[in-house]
């Protein structure tokens, strides 16, 4: 192991190397920074058209997502009266990715996620697709489906 270096005080201090076996450090799989997308600057948020843009954007990488949030949603994250939008078949179902308040709230919640707002809602099915893929989804994959097979999921 090599010396360790700290500043302490404005002085420089040097440790001398620890003896006994050498520990490595873990290898730690990094994945690229993406580009931080907020529905913010896609005002006024209501409007499905607006919602699209901000899929595609923040879907960059995931294509297919934002093309689920279309057809779950028509992208839209609130209903006519101006409230979360809620599932038409399972009243359970939230927001533009229709996330299942039954199945993932408690997870939603222990992420700090609201998945009645949209960042926390887009945030959470990113999260599902990683560990499930579009599997959450199937329902609706009669109109998502429809994607080229290399378009699927692009990463």
């Amino acid at each position: 192991m090599s010396l360790l270096m700290s500043l302490s005080s404005g002085a420089m201090a040097v440790m001398p190397a620890l003896s006994g076996p050498t520990v490595s450090a873990p290898v730690v799989e990094t994945k690229p920074l993406i580009h931080e997308v907020r529905s913010e600057d896609y005002e006024p948020i209501t409007d499905p058209k607006n919602v699209e843009k901000f899929l595609k954007d923040y879907f960059s990488d995931i294509p297919l997502l934002a093309r689920i949030g279309a057809c779950e949603s028509h992208n839209r994250q609130y209903n006519s009266k101006g409230g979360v939008l809620r599932g038409e078949k399972n009243s359970y179902d939230r927001g533009v990715m229709q996330i299942n308040l039954l199945y993932h709230e408690e997870t939603a919640d222990k992420m700090g996620l609201d998945l009645t707002k949209i960042d926390d809602n887009v945030a959470f099915a990113r999260y599902l697709y990683e560990k499930y893929g579009a599997k959450p989804w199937m329902s609706s994959s009669p109109c998502w489906s429809k994607f080229a097979s290399p378009d699927l999921a692009k990463k």
